[in-house]
């Protein structure tokens, strides 16, 4: 079987390589990271961050669309991972094209935040809906829950509150949110004791110095679950990181600077009273938010130490109990399982 793959974001391709490991005897084709074999485009081509960032990558995705579409030709299946603003006119022009490859869309767009339109596209174009969060039932007909993908990659998680030491400082994986944060972060090192953690995504392992700076103050290191899990404390950027430290069970303090355009474009767009996923979660679960959020000035030194001598880790604990307890199960098995059905 043949199955062309539009994949993006990094984040995307890590739960790409967990649905792959259920796919054996298939071959992939189209936009993903070119460590998985031969690529159209290889997905760090169109890595861009808010509003004004996306632009150049424009006319790039008008041509990759259309050679996709080429593409699928000669597919049997079609997977799409996020990214709707390439992946819904994709969809689009593959069905117009007549073609007849099954196309499954996993990890849905966020209509829940903004964009409400989007689900009579999905619905029309899109044979398969593998929804990662129970509440997109709501929003979405036909939408099957097929579990979130980080449960796939996470092993492990915290049963006891932790009292290492150890704090951990995750200023992201785009360059515009790391120089944004680090400075601040660095400040905070520096009034704290015991080790302190900056993971650094291993494809930036080339780049620390360029675009990190100075970083003698810490430990630098790449294994993020393993910091989180190894840290009484973090300080995340916001992104799939915070939802990952939730998971196993590492208390944090969401910290968010980005353009000030981008951030007034959200504000007028995005319709959700929090940033961070997690949160989010909670609040669709009618349950109070799990982490405190600080948004551009309010990510100060001061606001920062205070959130980490003031937070109460045994209440988040048992909140994130309950998190994984909603989210039940990972869900790169079960799109295998859809990928490899009949029509």
């Amino acid at each position: 079987m043949k199955i062309l793959v539009s994949c993006l974001e990094a984040s995307a391709n890590l739960h790409l390589a967990e649905v792959l490991k259920h796919l054996k005897n298939s071959e992939i084709c189209g936009i993903f990271d070119k460590k998985f074999g031969e690529v159209l485009y290889d997905s760090k081509e169109f890595s861009a961050m808010g509003f004004v960032e996306i632009l150049p990558l424009i006319f790039k995705a008008k041509k990759a669309l259309k050679q996709m579409v080429l593409l699928a030709e000669n597919c049997d299946k079609v997977l799409l991972i996020d990214s709707p603003a390439f992946n819904l006119p994709l969809a689009k022009a593959i069905k117009e094209a007549g073609l007849k490859c099954e196309i499954t869309y996993y990890i849905l767009p966020q209509v829940w935040a903004w964009k409400s339109g989007r689900v009579a596209k999905v619905e029309k174009y899109c044979d398969n809906l593998a929804s990662i969060l129970p509440f997109d039932a709501s929003f979405y007909s036909r939408s099957n829950y097929v579990g979130h993908p980080l449960l796939d990659e996470i092993k492990v998680h915290k049963r006891e509150l932790l009292n290492s030491g150890i704090v951990a400082f995750l200023p992201g994986s785009r360059k515009s949110e790391i120089t944004k944060l680090m400075p601040v972060y660095k400040e905070v090192a520096l009034s704290l004791n015991g080790k302190k953690l900056l993971v650094v995504p291993p494809n930036l392992k080339n780049d620390i110095d360029e675009i990190y700076g100075d970083v003698s103050e810490f430990q630098v290191v790449f294994d993020t679950h393993k910091a989180l899990l190894q840290s009484e404390f973090a300080f995340v950027c916001s992104g799939t990181a915070t939802l990952e430290a939730a998971l196993i069970g590492t208390p944090f303090v969401l910290c968010y600077k980005a353009k000030a355009i981008d951030i007034w474009l959200a504000r007028k767009l995005v319709k959700l009273k929090h940033v961070g996923l997690a949160n989010i979660i909670f609040d669709f679960m009618g349950k109070e938010a799990l982490n405190v959020e600080l948004i551009q000035e309010q990510v100060s030194k001061k606001a920062l130490l205070d959130e980490y001598k003031n937070c109460d880790k045994s209440k988040f604990l048992r909140a994130c109990k309950e998190l994984r307890d909603y989210l039940k199960h990972g869900s790169a098995k079960k799109v295998a399982d859809i990928l490899l059905s009949q029509i």
